[in-house]
């Protein structure tokens, strides 16, 4: 199967995943959803089981969030976190849907995720809150990492579509690719703010936008 796939899951595609395991269970749910691009499932699967290994607990936000199935996948990983905010400004009809099937899989998420249309700016952020985002694309990334620090919060992006013009390449450009020097000198800033950074990838089979960038303040480091 090909995982980068735009295409919606749907129905026909259930024999794909037989199994009882976490990810096969959430995969059938959203091809009976109908409405999600192969391509995310895979993503925010990836993406989540990464950022609990290193983090638990807290109110999970996830901002530029599509369907929101990362909040929603986060919560199911770890029921430590009770609450989930998936907010983006344009949410897509069909995200309720994807909602409405997965709660009835599992039942404990109702009431624990919510959708919220909304300018990224408008978000009130926490200390607690651990702050998540899949291919914002260019400086939508930085808008993230920057309301994420401002509140001194856990966060984990997965960034596309760097826009190279004005942006800071650190002098790097002479040594490594446009995108990689923006993602470098993203690490540093995050470095110089007291951060602790963790950096990773996901399967390149799914994206070539893979690289996982995970980080936390350096006080809250187990």
């Amino acid at each position: 199967m090909d995982r980068s796939s735009r295409n919606r899951l749907n129905e026909r595609l259930l024999p794909q995943f037989p199994g009882e395991t976490l990810f096969d269970r959430v995969a059938r749910a959203a091809c009976r959803a109908g409405c999600l691009p192969r391509k995310e499932l895979y993503e925010a699967w990836e993406v989540a089981r990464r950022v609990r290994r290193r983090f638990r607990g807290g109110r999970v936000v996830d901002l530029a969030c599509g369907h929101g199935l990362l909040a929603q996948l986060l919560v199911l990983l770890d029921d430590s976190s009770s609450e989930a905010l998936a907010v983006d400004r344009s949410i897509p009809a069909t995200a309720g849907r994807l909602a409405s099937v997965l709660q009835a899989d599992w039942p404990r998420l109702g009431g624990r995720v919510r959708l919220v249309e909304a300018d990224l700016e408008e978000v009130e952020l926490e200390e607690n809150d651990l702050v998540v985002s899949v291919h914002a694309c260019g400086e939508l990334t930085d808008l993230v990492l920057e309301r994420a620090t401002s509140a001194g919060a856990r966060l984990a992006v997965l960034p596309c579509c760097h826009a190279l013009d004005g942006a800071d390449l650190g002098g790097l450009q002479g040594w490594l690719d446009g995108p990689l020097a923006i993602d470098v000198v993203r690490v540093l800033r995050l470095r110089n703010l007291g951060y602790r950074v963790y950096t990773g990838q996901i399967p390149g089979d799914i994206t070539p936008k893979n690289r996982l960038l995970i980080a936390e303040p350096e006080g809250r480091c187990r």
